[in-house]
């Protein structure tokens, strides 16, 4: 996994303009601290750093390929699985090697089938191809936007990054936030809008979708998204074909020439990939590093509640022993999860998901000691139906994205100028609004199936897409690639089209999954009710986040005090939160809030945001 940076201008000689590009680059370094690479022409400034996970030897970049009269220069972030296949029909069609690394043969792709190429890879990637004789730049990024890319064009300039810090390193790149990309932040975040980047006319390549930029101008292109059609396989064979597509995925992100670990949470999801990987290690005859999270005195303060049915460890316990892992126990205190929101902030460059990020970050930079590549569970909910607003009536039916439902709790501590500047309530139902006239329909359907197809679509297009963004910027800020096999397009298609019957087989959140892996997990772990990640229940953190918030609302020169009411959070602070009504997802209640608006804050000064 790595970072990549670049400035396009085929109107301009900028090659004077290199250092540009390095601090760009540079800005990448936690993404790719093994490697750097760069390529000049007279229009074109390239930059890349490098994460060595195959062929650490062979697969340097920007690599370059010459064709006739044309030269080829890539630079890549991400990985492929279907490695293999690919070079044996690229071989066969004529195509010569010199690496075992998965980026010649994305580029080798590329030559032979141009922008045809994105249908045939499957991986998680953001990547641009140069060509010099077209002068052309080919950006793509993969289905589900595992992988980031932003952009922005100044004039006769196109200037992308992985990451908006490097991108904001551009002088012609300013941190302006207008009164959008301020709804962005305090109305829909820590989601985002597929495609928004927040600052004013900065973009990111929509998952699913690539842009070709030449002398004429730059083109969209959607290459994939979603078929909606009858799903006429019998439930044993949709059994089978799930087993079959769920083992395929998680065997294929197994490769690494580097230390591979997965995390186990004790949950379906991952301990289903921690089964197969486990089974992989034994066969050579290696054991398998496995990870879980959890915070101290958790254990003396968890109260159950309907979004958070149980604690994990005793089932991390049964899975580590069943199949013989190396279990590594982390565990965090509240000084260091609410110390790190200010880190996990810059980490993602934007306010997010204030605690879960802040843990998250610590978690993968204890993970990175020992390991560089991991293996993860999100996406199976977003796909298969595990969270509570699949099944409960009345989100189903909210006429709102249903893991915020509510504007209330967060637009009570916002000033009445700036809820009248971003009207949030219509910026929300307007982008609720454009989501479901893109959802993929199926002639026929009974209105809930097709409510039910739409719930899904709202939830892989933004509450996955939140996760993976979270999960992207947490690990690379520490150099650790983490891989999610049930973000396998393969896999998220086939079981786009299972009716919801048949996916809640048995009555069960996910029934259809569960029965799947029969066999594969013991059962008490195969039917444990679904619990989402782990989060701290210990008051002395909503003691600290408060405090901390106190701190820069006492602080003149906060800027965070021009968008909120002092008095409304005060108020706020004086009252006993509620951990089991979250205001967005399943873990953001009262004391998330508070870490909500620290990081809005940290955002705010580190980027130096000014608001127009």
């Amino acid at each position: 996994m790595c970072g990549i940076a670049g400035w396009i201008n085929t109107a301009d000689n900028i090659s004077q303009y290199k250092g540009v590009v390095e601090k760009m680059t540079e800005e990448l370094i936690p993404r790719g601290p093994d490697d750097l690479g760069y390529w000049y022409s007279d229009h074109v400034l390239l930059g890349h750093r490098r994460l060595a996970v195959v062929d650490p030897a062979g697969g340097g970049q920007p690599m370059v390929r010459k064709r006739g009269d044309q030269h080829f220069v890539i630079i890549y972030n991400g990985e492929l699985y279907n490695t293999a296949d690919l070079r044996k029909e690229l071989e066969l069609l004529g195509h010569e090697f010199f690496s075992n690394s998965d980026t010649e043969v994305l580029l080798e792709s590329y030559i032979e089938w141009g922008a045809g190429c994105a249908q045939r890879i499957n991986g998680i990637y953001a990547f641009g191809v140069w060509n010099d004789r077209d002068k052309s730049i080919f950006l793509c990024r993969d289905r589900f936007g595992v992988k980031p890319l932003f952009y922005a064009q100044r004039g006769d300039s196109l200037i992308f990054a992985s990451e908006l810090k490097a991108l904001l390193k551009h002088p012609l790149v300013e941190p302006k936030v207008d009164s959008e990309g301020l709804a962005e932040v305090l109305a829909l975040g820590p989601s985002r809008t597929p495609g928004h980047g927040v600052y004013k006319e900065v973009y990111e390549v929509k998952p699913g979708y690539y842009i070709l930029s030449d002398p004429t101008g730059i083109r969209k292109q959607r290459y994939w998204n979603f078929e909606s059609r009858p799903h006429t396989d019998s439930p044993e064979k949709t059994l089978e074909t799930l087993r079959g597509l769920v083992v395929d995925s998680i065997e294929r992100q197994l490769a690494a020439d580097v230390p591979v670990c997965t995390f186990l949470s004790g949950g379906l999801d991952s301990s289903a990939i921690t089964a197969i990987a486990a089974e992989s290690f034994k066969a050579k005859n290696q054991a398998l590093n496995t990870y879980s999270i959890d915070y101290v005195d958790n254990e003396l303060y968890f109260r159950t509640s309907n979004f958070q049915p149980n604690s994990d460890a005793h089932w991390v316990r049964i899975m580590s022993e069943t199949y013989g892992t190396n279990h590594h126990y982390v565990k965090f205190d509240t000084p260091e999860l609410v110390q790190a929101l200010l880190s996990a902030t810059e980490a993602r460059d934007l306010p997010g998901m204030a605690d879960v990020d802040s843990s998250l970050w610590l978690f993968c930079r204890e993970i990175k000691k020992e390991a560089t590549v991991g293996l993860s569970g999100e996406c199976a909910d977003e796909i298969f139906g595990g969270y509570p607003w699949f099944h409960n009536e009345r989100m189903i039916n909210s006429n709102t994205f249903p893991w915020m439902y509510s504007m209330a709790e967060r637009t009570r501590v916002l000033k009445q100028e700036i809820t009248d500047y971003i009207q949030p309530e219509n910026y929300v139902r307007k982008r609720y609004n454009e989501t479901l006239a893109e959802t993929p329909r199926l002639p026929g359907e009974s209105p809930m199936e097709a409510r039910r197809r739409e719930i899904f679509y709202l939830n892989i297009r933004w509450f996955m897409s939140t996760l993976l963004d979270r999960k992207d910027r947490m690990s690379m800020a520490h150099g650790l690639e983490v891989r999610v096999p049930y973000c396998d397009h393969r896999l998220a298609q086939y079981v786009w089209n299972i009716p919801w019957d048949l996916k809640t087989m048995g009555g069960m959140e996910k029934g259809l999954l569960r029965k799947a892996l029969d066999g594969l997990l013991p059962d008490d772990v195969l039917y444990r009710k679904k619990s989402p990640y782990p989060k701290t229940h210990n008051p002395s953190y909503e003691k600290a986040v408060i405090a901390m918030t106190e701190e820069i609302l006492n602080d003149r020169s906060s800027p965070l005090l021009q968008l909120i009411d002092k008095k409304a959070v005060v108020d706020l602070a004086r009252k006993k939160s509620d951990y089991g009504k979250p205001w967005f997802g399943q873990l953001m209640a009262g004391p998330q809030l508070f870490a909500y608006l620290i990081q809005v804050d940290t955002w705010l000064r580190r980027y130096k945001v000014r608001i127009i």
